[in-house]
């Protein structure tokens, strides 16, 4: 089990719509995206055609960058989270667990044809300012951590 914050599980969990970013030749760009994420593994999955520029980026250059935020006028209420991590190929038993968790969460993006894309974030910057104004909790973590 990855060593993770809680609230930052929670969070990840009770969304669906992740901005990715990619870069490559000092251009970034980013997407939109349906997620799922697995915490036990510390993988977020998300559906994208093979032939897209996010997709061409990130094969390029693995190394990808992402937020996931709710939406609030309140001030007191924001929360988001920013996170760092290399977009990989899972093991097949992975792979197998996460096309199931991804399918029966958003069972309209198989109609498309989409290939399930598997991220590790290192990194998470989550703010919560219902825990305090700008409040932040950091966490990094090695590539092979548990």
């Amino acid at each position: 089990m990855y060593s993770i914050d809680t609230r930052i599980v929670d969070f990840i969990q009770a969304h669906h719509v992740l901005t990715l970013a990619t870069c490559t030749e000092g251009k970034p760009y980013c997407t939109l995206l349906f997620y799922i994420y697995l915490a036990d593994e510390n993988v977020l999955v998300f559906a994208s055609e093979k032939r897209t520029r996010h997709i061409d980026e990130a094969m390029a250059n693995p190394a990808v960058a992402g937020s996931v935020a709710l939406e609030t006028n309140v001030v007191g209420l924001i929360r988001g989270l920013q996170w760092q991590g290399q977009l990989f190929s899972p093991p097949a038993a992975l792979k197998r667990k996460a096309k199931r968790a991804y399918w029966r969460r958003f069972p309209f993006v198989m109609l498309k044809g989409a290939r399930l894309w598997t991220v590790r974030p290192t990194f998470f910057k989550y703010t919560d300012n219902r825990l305090g104004f700008g409040k932040k909790i950091i966490v990094t973590l090695s590539s092979n951590e548990k």
